[in-house]
C-alpha cells in the first residue's frame, strides 16, 4: 500500500516528519532539507544489460525517483531482509564479508563499515517497502541508475559481476554440460512405441547411361523402410541390366532396438556388419546379439580422420548409426573430421553423395583402435552367419570388453571362419590405456594372426600424432595379403588465424613382404603424403604432395595443386593441376565451372586432359535440379570420340495412415523417422485431446538437432522429416505463438523418442484459460478510491491456492490462466492482518469452456480501517 493518490489522500498532501540525524563518518547527501511533501507513484522498467527487464512501481518526487530496495535487491539476486515495519533492509553485497544495513530510523545505510548520511530525502517509507532515491544506489553500491522520465524507464548499469549474471552464466553452462551428456529435462517425456506392422518409408533412385561406342546401361534401387513386430525392417532392391540380379547385391536387415534394457538392447538379423579380423570380400547373413546402446554417448575426447574423395563432394560422419557431422570435400576432394570418441564400442560410418547423382549410397567403415567404457561397465557382442562368398563359409565372432577403471579398459573374444586354413579359431586380447588426457595407447594380439599397437598423442594445440604398428605371423591366411608388417605415421594440425584457416597433414606408409620376385630379399613400399588445405580470403585451397617409394628402387613423386573460387552471380571455378616431378612434367590439368540458377538448380562445364596414355581429353556438360520430391541430373561427356549421355533421379516417400499423408522428399528417408505436431485446443485443460476439440493452426517451435519442418497452407498439422531413429529430439514449443492471451501452451518442452520408419503423432494441447478481475477500493475519509499493491487470492473448490496477483496503482486486478470450474476470490489475509485491516467477504466465480477464453470480472473488493503511516 503506498499513500499519496492511491491512499485517496490525493488532495490532503502527506507529511513524514525526520527524526534527528546521527553523527555520520561519510556524507554523501547532496540535499539535506526537509522531506517532499507529495509523491507520484508509477510503474516504471528497470533494464540490466544482460539479466532482463522488469516492472517495478517506483516513486517519483519532484525530479527525484526512488526505487524499492528489496524489489531491486531481489531481481539481482542480492541477499536482503526486511523489516516488518518496512524502516530497514539489511543483508551483504555480493560477498558475506560486504555487510549493509540500510535504516529509515537513523536515515543512513552502513556499508563495508562505512557510514552514509543520507539527510532528508534519501530514503522514503510506505506501510509496505522502503525507497531509496536511484543516485545513492549508484554512489554506495556501484548501481549506476540512469532515468528517462519520458519513457518511464531506468537503465541499470554497473562494473560489478552481479549475481544474477553469474547465476544465468552458470545455468547456462549446466543447461550446455546437461545437453552434452543427453541429460536435458523436458516437460513431457514420449518414449519409443513398438508397432507389430507397418510401412513407412521408400527410397527410389534410377540412372540410366548411353555411349557412342559401348553398351549402355541402366541401374534401378528401391528401398523398403517398414515395422515389423516392432523392429526396424530395411530392405533395398538392386538392378543392374548389365548383370544378373544377384541375391547378396540386395539388402534386407531387421533390427530390434531396446535402449532401457541393460541385458540385451540391440538384435540385428539378416545382413549384418561385423568388425573382422578376417579379411571379408562379402557381407554376413545372420544375427548379432548386443547391449551396446545405440544412443550417442558422453565422449571423452576427438579423434582426426581425414581422407580424399571426389572433389565437391558430400561426407555425412555417423557414429553408431547417429549422425554427428557433415563436410564437403575442397577442391581435391580432401575431407576432414574430428571424431568425438566415446565410451564402449563405435562404429565409426561415412557416407558419400556426389553431386551429380554418383555413388550415392556408398559408404566406407572406419576402425578406431581405442575402446573406453566406465570403471565397471561390461559391453559384449555375438555375431554368427555365413558369408555371401562362393564358399559360403560360415562366420562367428564374440567379444567382451570392461572398463577395469577409468582410464583402462580390457577386452577378449575368439573369432571363427571356416575358410581359413591355417587356424579357423582366432582367439584375441584387447587393451586401451589412458596414460593422460593427451596420451592414448592400445593394443591387440591375436593368436596365429597378428599383434598391433597405437599411440595418439593431442596436444592442446591440436596437434595429433598418430602411430600405428602391426605385426603380421608369416604362416597366417586369415587376412588376405602376405604383409610381415606394416607400420603407419600421422601428424596433423589445424591453424588459426584471423582470416586464414588451414589443416596440415603429414602421412608416412610403410608395408613389408616376404621374398619378392625381383630379389631374393624382402620388398618394401614406402609411401609419405603432405597436405595442406587452407581457405584465404574465401579461396578454398589444397596442395598435396605424394612420394612412393619401393625396393628395389622404384619412385614417384607428384604434387595437386586446386582452388575453388566463388565469384558474384552464383558462379564457382574449380582449377587444378598436377605435376610429376620423376618425369619433370605435367600430368594433369582441370578446370570446372558451376552456376546456381533457379535457386533450386546447377549447371556444370568441366574439361579434364591427362597427359598421360596419349594425353586422352574429357569435356563434361552436366545440369542438375532439386526439386522437393526428387533430385534430377544429367549430363553429357565427350572422351575423344565417344559421347557419354547420362540422366538419374532419385528421391523418397512419405506415408503416414492415421494422417493420411503420402509425402516425398529428395533426400533418403529409409531407417530415419519423423514426427508429426497435432496442436489443439484443449477446452478443458486435461492433456487430452477429446471430442469436439479442433486443430489449431500458428503454432511456432524449434526442434533441436536437424530435421526438416514442413508446413500445408491451412492444415493445422506440422511435420518433422530426417530424423535419427533411436535418437531424443528435443522440441522447444513457443509460448507466445498465438495472438489470444487465453491460448497458452503449459509445457512447451517436449522429448521425443524416434521411431524408424515412421512419423510419430505428437499432441500438443494448447489450454484455452480464463481470466479473473476486478477492483480493491478502500473507504476513507475522501470517499471510495482504488489502492494499489493489495494481493488478491484465488482458491480452487478444494480450497487449493491456484493464483495471486497484486491490484496496481487505481485498484484494479487481473489473473490470466484459469482453467474452466468454479473458483474463490478474496483478499490476502496475511496481508490484511499486517496491515489491521479489514476486507468485503470472498467472492465466488465461474470460468467457463470457451474457444476464445472466458472472462470473470466486477468482482470488486472493500477495504476499511486505518492505513498506517
Amino acid at each position: 500500500m503506498l499513500l499519496g493518490t492511491f491512499w485517496g489522500y490525493a488532495q490532503q498532501p502527506v507529511a513524514f516528519t525526520r527524526p534527528p540525524l546521527l553523527p555520520a563518518r561519510e556524507d554523501t547527501s547532496v540535499d539535506k532539507h526537509k522531506e517532499p511533501e507529495s509523491f507520484d507513484e508509477v510503474p516504471v522498467t528497470l533494464n540490466v544489460a544482460r539479466i532482463g527487464s522488469l516492472e517495478i512501481q517506483a516513486l517519483i518526487a519532484g525530479d527525484q525517483l526512488y526505487l524499492p530496495v528489496n524489489e531491486l535487491f531481489d531481481f539481482l539476486k542480492i541477499k536482503n531482509k526486511v523489516s516488518p515495519e518496512f524502516d530497514r533492509v539489511d543483508g551483504f553485497f555480493i560477498i558475506p564479508k560486504n555487510n549493509y544495513v540500510i535504516s529509515k530510523a537513523d536515515n543512513r545505510i552502513t556499508y563495508q563499515e562505512k557510514l552514509y548520511d543520507l539527510g532528508g530525502r534519501g530514503l522514503w517509507q510506505t506501510p509496505d517497502n522502503l525507497y531509496l532515491r536511484s543516485d545513492f544506489f549508484g554512489k554506495i553500491f556501484g548501481l549506476e541508475c540512469q532515468f528517462d522520465f519520458r519513457n518511464l524507464s531506468v537503465t541499470l548499469n554497473t562494473k560489478i559481476e552481479l549475481p544474477a549474471i553469474r547465476e544465468m552464466q552458470q545455468d547456462l553452462m549446466r543447461r550446455n554440460l546437461s545437453r552434452l551428456k543427453g541429460e536435458n529435462k523436458p516437460d513431457t517425456s514420449i518414449a519409443r512405441t513398438y508397432k507389430l506392422f507397418h510401412v513407412g518409408m521408400a527410397d527410389w533412385a534410377v540412372t540410366s547411361s548411353q555411349e557412342s561406342q559401348n553398351p549402355g546401361y541402366t541401374r534401378a534401387m528401391l528401398g523398403i523402410g517398414a515395422v515389423v513386430a516392432g523392429g526396424e525392417l530395411d530392405l533395398s532392391l538392386n538392378y543392374n541390366s548389365q548383370q544378373k540380379v544377384d541375391l547378396r547385391q540386395q539388402l534386407y536387415q531387421w533390427r530390434l532396438v531396446n535402449n532401457d534394457n541393460a541385458f540385451l538392447r540391440q538384435v540385428t538379423a539378416g545382413k549384418i556388419y561385423t568388425q573382422s579380423i578376417s579379411t571379408l570380400y562379402a557381407p554376413v547373413t545372420g544375427i548379432q546379439l548386443t547391449n551396446t546402446p545405440t544412443t550417442y554417448r558422453r565422449s571423452f575426447g576427438t579423434y582426426t580422420i581425414s581422407n580424399t574423395t571426389e572433389p565437391g563432394w558430400m561426407v555425412e560422419l555417423y557414429v553408431n548409426n547417429v549422425l554427428v557431422n557433415y563436410v564437403k570435400a575442397d577442391a581435391s576432394g580432401f575431407y576432414s573430421f574430428e571424431v568425438p570418441m566415446v565410451y564402449g564400442n563405435s562404429i565409426v560410418k561415412l557416407r558419400f553423395y556426389g553431386p551429380w547423382g554418383e555413388e550415392r549410397t556408398s559408404e566406407k567403415f572406419i576402425s578406431i583402435p581405442f575402446t573406453f567404457l566406465p570403471a565397471g561397465k561390461l559391453e559384449y557382442s555375438v555375431t554368427a552367419g555365413m558369408v555371401d562368398d562362393d564358399q559360403k563359409s560360415f562366420f562367428s565372432r564374440a567379444v567382451v570388453n570392461y572398463g577395469l577403471n577409468k582410464r583402462t579398459t580390457i577386452g577378449a573374444g575368439t573369432e571363427f571362419l571356416s575358410s581359413v586354413s591355417t587356424g579357423k579359431a582366432m582367439p584375441f586380447v584387447t587393451a586401451s590405456y589412458r596414460i593422460s588426457q593427451f596420451l592414448l595407447l592400445s593394443g591387440e594380439h591375436t593368436m596365429g594372426v597378428r599383434t598391433k599397437g597405437s599411440l595418439n598423442f593431442r596436444l592442446p594445440s591440436n596437434l595429433q600424432v598418430d602411430l600405428n604398428y602391426t605385426k603380421y605371423d608369416k604362416h597366417q591366411t586369415a587376412i588376405k595379403f602376405n604383409y610381415l608388417d606394416e607400420k603407419n605415421a600421422v601428424v596433423s594440425m589445424p591453424f588459426r588465424v584471423k582470416s586464414f584457416n588451414a589443416f596440415s597433414r603429414l602421412s608416412f606408409n610403410q608395408f613389408t613382404l616376404p621374398y619378392g620376385t625381383v630379389s631374393k630379399g624382402i620388398t618394401r613400399y614406402t609411401s609419405a603424403e603432405f597436405l595442406l588445405s587452407a581457405v584465404v580470403a574465401g579461396i578454398s585451397t589444397n596442395l598435396t604432395s605424394n612420394a612412393i617409394y619401393s625396393i628395389p628402387g622404384n619412385a614417384l613423386w607428384y604434387s595437386t595443386l586446386s582452388f575453388t573460387i566463388h565469384l558474384p552471380y552464383g558462379l564457382r571455378i574449380t582449377p587444378l593441376a598436377q605435376y610429376e616431378y620423376t618425369q619433370q612434367h605435367v600430368s594433369k590439368l582441370r578446370a570446372e565451372v558451376e552456376k546456381s540458377i533457379f535457386y533450386r538448380g546447377f549447371i556444370n562445364l568441366s574439361y579434364e586432359k591427362s597427359f598421360v596414355n596419349q594425353g586422352v581429353g574429357l569435356a563434361t556438360l552436366g545440369f542438375r535440379y532439386n526439386f522437393s520430391l526428387a533430385q534430377t541430373f544429367f549430363s553429357s561427356s565427350r572422351r575423344n570420340n565417344d559421347v557419354i549421355t547420362t540422366q538419374s533421379a532419385r528421391g523418397s516417400l512419405i506415408y503416414d495412415a492415421r494422417t493420411r499423408y503420402l509425402g516425398g522428399s529428395y533426400q533418403a528417408a529409409v531407417g530415419k523417422g519423423g514426427i508429426i505436431i497435432l496442436p489443439f485446443l484443449d477446452f478443458n485443460c486435461n492433456g487430452r485431446r477429446d471430442p469436439g476439440e479442433p486443430g489449431v493452426a500458428g503454432l511456432k517451435l524449434h526442434v533441436k538437432g536437424g530435421g526438416s519442418i514442413q508446413r500445408h497452407g491451412g492444415d493445422t498439422t506440422i511435420r518433422i522429416t530426417g530424423l535419427e531413429s533411436y535418437t531424443n529430439y528435443f522440441i522447444e514449443v513457443d509460448r507466445n505463438s498465438f495472438d489470444n492471451v487465453a491460448w497458452q501452451i503449459k509445457n512447451p518442452n517436449i522429448s521425443v523418442a524416434i521411431d524408424p520408419n515412421l512419423l510419430k503423432p505428437v499432441e500438443i494441447p494448447v489450454a484455452v484459460v480464463g481470466e479473473a478481475s476486478g477492483r480493491v477500493f478502500l473507504d476513507g475519509i475522501s470517499g471510495r478510491n482504488g489502492l494499489g499493491r493489495i494481493i488478491v487470492d484465488i482458491y480452487n473448490t478444494e480450497g487449493l491456492l491456484v493464483g495471486k496477483t497484486l491490484s496496481e496503482s487505481d485498484g484494479y486486478f487481473s489473473y490470466m490462466g484459469l482453467n474452466p470450474g468454479n473458483y474463490v476470490a478474496k483478499i490476502d489475509a496475511a496481508q490484511l492482518q499486517k496491515l489491521s485491516m479489514q476486507a468485503s467477504p470472498a467472492i465466488p466465480f465461474s470460468i467457463k469452456a470457451k474457444k476464445e477464453g472466458d472472462v470473470a470480472d466486477g468482482m470488486n473488493f472493500d477495504l476499511t480501517g486505518q492505513l498506517p503511516r
